[in-house]
């Protein structure tokens, strides 16, 4: 999310709140909430399901599927679509709990019966485990909570000339594809989301049967041609004791203002005009600007999230037919048990990937330490957040010639220098002496205007502002009130690396970032001031500075670069942090001071509050940029595979920034743009995302489900795991390793001497010939075969890769493999090899 914050994810239906008093009269401290998988296998498991999903969703836009053509649907067509397979399957888990707790009571939140067949219950640690010995039950999981990790950004990744050009330009960009969000919400009535702003008619996609919900808080009317569903899911915080619905909303509009933001990056309207405090920052655009948008609310911004209640929007979201879905969550801890991926939110994904839908997800904003990943499983597709080049900051020059550079979103002074006046020198004589907090300036009854009243105010930025208790809205308003020049703010010595979102202002201001530099700043000022010699009071206060403007964006050409919060590889296998032998993130993509749709009720920034838009920064704002450039590749190529998907924005990523050096990745969150070097894959995946050469990719490297189960049957111990969730047993199953998988990177975390790998590329494009080249990572000897081949469109080529070590090293080393094509593709493969073990054996 944005990122200071990272919040946590939920999802609730509307039928859970009967049931509410009795859990909240009957709990005791040892309940909690269980989800429960079954044995049988899921719906979307069965092949007549998959085959009628699969064939609904090949049909991008139209087709003669149910009939329907412009109507929002209604909830019977759901019921109509799977032949009440889901109610079926609910009567049986009502069954299968009164018979393993019979006369105890419990309360069912969720039957989940499309991606994985179980449910969630609120019970005692002993009827846990009398539903564990069922013979119907396979797995029983406590449920755990979950956290959330424009208008410049479509002209950086170059799509008005390249990608939109390409497929008809912005007015048909992503039609027919349906984006599912898992978030706070969205606030419909937002422009981003209307659907008469564009002449190009919107109609729902014959694969889609979502609907909206009707709330007072969610009118009739809010859902339209372009929001084409919204549900919210609570029920685990409900049943906790925590859902406010004074602030939380028991609907899907957006109280936090995260899921609206992140809706409008992916799939907001095109030419919307940004105008925050009363300056005009440009006109906004999504990515895919003509996708549908569908919205499953699953954070709320007093508590955060939980498991059982992301896994029943995830389960909601693919019933309906979405094209793709867009995580901005993470878990609160790494999954327990044999692999990260055993959990019920990447199965549930698992299965949502099977019926052939793309998700992304956020890598997490736990960087720049390795093994920070929170996104684990091969299946997902993992975006780390880049900054892109446009930047805003403003100066404060003072007296002396020194200046600083800060950050805000304000009116400069013109170059009128004003006299300094700090907050803590203006105090009224009865007010402020005995709060501690005065300096932060909250409150304009604590001072003195005489001495403020046409000077530059100095306030202190504290841990306050980060936790939200002082806001820089509210010292502005005690600058207005006072009819101070401007406002500057000092940032206190114990806030360190932490990431600053330029700020709106409607007066001159600024608030100068670095600790150092504020020391600085204060040693200008004090040593400025004339106090009488006997009283020791402050007679002339002799500093004073001009604020240049920081409303017109700068540009630089060191971007984009790997942002120091950005989650990093290499990817944790398990608990015990053994690595996997898959690439993790996939990609970076613009995460950094992204501007994007605001709710009317947003509180997530209190600087934003009663704002149209907001600027934020996180991998959350990454992951929608990708999910609407897979909206792209999807309307161009609708019979693509999630993983061709994935492989199109993978190989075709950069691995440059703007002046043409290797991208860099920050290293550090003090000081970040002063630590920094080159970045790796465990930074960058493949690369920072290219959104035209994606969208004609050359080759892809693909595969499906049958891959995913050989490769989680290969997990040592992982039977009965992978038969918990899929109700499919890993007999007979030719078991391979994450190496093994035909991902578009090669990872193996530990190469004992040596290891053959196999490449498995089809050609998407026209009849090419294709030279290889490749550089080898350090203490490796790397050889790839053939080393020229010419495929014909539609056929697939075998790459054999040699891996040998030359010596031992647990250092991890890093190469890439080139396919160069002669009709100019070129596809990138990255490699990366954590230990090395080479043995020289001498025989006597």
């Amino acid at each position: 999310m944005g990122e200071a914050k990272m919040l946590i994810m939920v999802m609730i239906s509307l039928g859970i709140l009967v049931g509410y008093t009795w859990s909240q009269e009957s709990e005791n401290a040892t309940t909690a909430i269980y989800i429960v998988t079954l044995k049988q296998a899921p719906a979307s498991h069965s092949y007549d399901v998959l085959l009628k999903v699969k064939g609904n969703h090949s049909k991008i836009g139209g087709g003669s599927g149910s009939g329907r053509k412009n109507e929002l649907v209604s909830p019977s067509n759901k019921t109509r679509r799977y032949g009440g397979h889901g109610s079926y399957i609910s009567r049986l888990h009502d069954s299968i709990l009164r018979k393993a707790l019979r006369g105890e009571k419990y309360l069912k939140l969720y039957s989940y019966n499309y991606l994985i067949n179980g449910f969630a219950v609120l019970v005692s640690p002993e009827q846990a485990d009398k539903l564990s010995r069922r013979r119907e039950v396979s797995n029983v999981v406590l449920d755990f909570s979950v956290r959330t990790a424009t208008t410049h950004t479509p002209q950086f990744l170059g799509l008005p000339q390249g990608a939109w050009a390409q497929e008809g330009g912005y007015a048909t960009a992503g039609e027919g594809i349906v984006i599912g969000f898992i978030d706070t919400g969205i606030d419909p009535t937002h422009p981003s989301f209307s659907d008469d702003i564009s002449e190009n008619p919107y109609p729902v996609p014959d694969h889609f049967s979502g609907i909206c919900e009707v709330t007072p808080d969610f009118p009739s009317g809010s859902c339209n041609r372009k929001l084409i569903a919204a549900r919210h899911f609570a029920a685990s915080a409900i049943i906790r004791g925590i859902f406010n619905a004074s602030q939380d909303y028991a609907s899907p509009f957006d109280g936090d203002g995260h899921g609206t933001h992140t809706a409008s990056v992916a799939a907001g309207n095109h030419g919307i005009p940004v105008v925050v405090a009363g300056h005009h920052f440009g006109n906004a655009s999504g990515m895919a600007p003509h996708a549908h948008i569908a919205v499953y609310k699953a954070l709320y911004k007093s508590f955060g999230g939980f498991a059982a209640d992301v896994v029943a929007a995830i389960d909601q979201a693919a019933q309906d037919g979405v094209d793709i879905i867009n995580l901005s969550i993470t878990p609160n801890r790494r999954p327990p048990g044999i692999a990260t991926f055993f959990n019920p939110i990447d199965m549930a994904l698992l299965s949502a990937v099977k019926a052939g839908i793309y998700v992304v997800q956020a890598a997490g904003n736990t960087g720049p330490a390795p093994k920070s990943i929170s996104s684990f499983s091969p299946w997902i597709f993992t975006v780390g957040a880049a900054a892109h080049d446009r930047v805003y900051s403003n100066a404060i020059v003072l007296g002396n010639n020194v200046t600083f550079v800060g950050v805000g979103l304000a009116p400069g002074t013109n170059n009128t220098m004003y006299t300094l006046v700090s907050a803590i020198h203006a105090l009224n004589d009865t007010q402020g002496t005995n709060d501690m907090y005065v300096s932060e300036c909250q409150d304009s009854s604590n001072f003195n205007q005489e001495l403020i009243q046409g000077n530059i105010l100095i306030c202190s930025y504290s841990i306050r502002f980060v936790l939200g208790l002082s806001t820089i809205k509210q010292a502005l308003e005690t600058a207005k009130n006072l009819s101070a020049a401007g406002v500057v703010f000092y940032m206190d010595p114990f806030v360190i690396g932490f990431q600053l979102n330029p700020i709106p202002m409607r007066l001159p201001g600024i608030i100068i970032p670095s600790p150092d530099d504020s020391k600085i700043f204060l040693q200008y000022y004090n040593s400025s001031l004339e106090r009488d010699e006997v009283t020791k009071k402050i007679v002339k206060f002799g500093a004073v500075a001009c604020i240049s403007g920081g409303i017109k964006a700068n540009f630089s050409y060191s971007a984009p670069k790997v942002m120091y919060y950005s989650a990093r590889g290499p990817d944790p296998e398990n608990s015990f942090l053994d690595d996997a032998d898959i690439l993790k993130p996939n990609l970076v993509a613009p995460g950094n001071s992204i501007w994007g749709a605001w709710s009317s009720r947003g509180t997530d920034s209190i600087e934003f509050q009663g704002e149209n838009f907001a600027i934020m920064s996180g991998t959350s704002m990454a992951a929608p940029h990708v999910a609407g450039l897979a909206a792209l590749i999807k309307q161009k190529f609708p019979t693509f595979s999630p993983s061709a998907v994935g492989s199109a924005l993978a190989t075709t990523a950069s691995l440059f920034d703007k002046y043409g050096g290797p991208m860099a990745a920050q290293r550090a969150y003090a000081n970040p743009d002063l630590n920094q070097s080159p970045a790796t894959p465990f930074d960058m995946g493949s690369g920072f995302v290219n959104a035209t050469a994606a969208l004609d990719p050359g080759l892809v490297v693909d595969l499906g489900y049958e891959d995913y189960k050989s490769f989680l049957c290969g997990i040592n111990g992982s039977t009965p795991f992978f038969l918990n969730y899929t109700g499919e047993s890993c007999n007979n199953v030719s078991a391979i390793s994450g190496i093994d998988l035909n991902l578009p990177s090669i990872t193996i975390s530990k190469l004992n001497q040596s290891r053959l790998v196999q490449r498995i590329v089809s050609n998407v494009g026209g009849n090419e010939t294709y030279s290889v080249g490749w550089s080898a990572p350090y203490g490796v000897s790397v050889k790839v075969t053939p080393t020229r081949f010419l495929i014909p469109g539609g056929e697939k080529q075998v790459l054999n890769i040699s891996f040998v070590a030359l010596g031992n090293s647990s250092v991890a080393s890093f190469g890439r493999i080139g396919l160069f094509g002669d009709h100019g593709h070129v596809v990138n493969i990255p490699l990366s090899v954590i230990v090395k073990i080479s043995y020289n054996i001498t025989q006597g």
